[in-house]
């Protein structure tokens, strides 16, 4: 359960991840999405940023 002061994540998968590398399914799998459509609410932190940053252009992001 998260602290009520950090600031949760909504990212959602938007785009397909046909043509991306490995690396970046991989990202895509350890945040929990699977199929378009999905969405992971996490916490915001420098690790999951940079998962995020990786895969920027296949994920919607909004704060919560």
């Amino acid at each position: 359960m998260p602290k009520s002061n950090e600031k949760m994540l909504q990212v959602k998968l938007v785009r397909s991840l046909i043509g991306s590398s490995e690396k970046q399914r991989l990202s895509v799998k350890a945040l929990g999405l699977k199929k378009i459509g999905d969405t992971v609410c996490v916490q915001q932190h420098p690790a999951l940023l940079g998962l995020v940053k990786k895969i920027h252009y296949l994920v919607s992001v909004e704060e919560v």
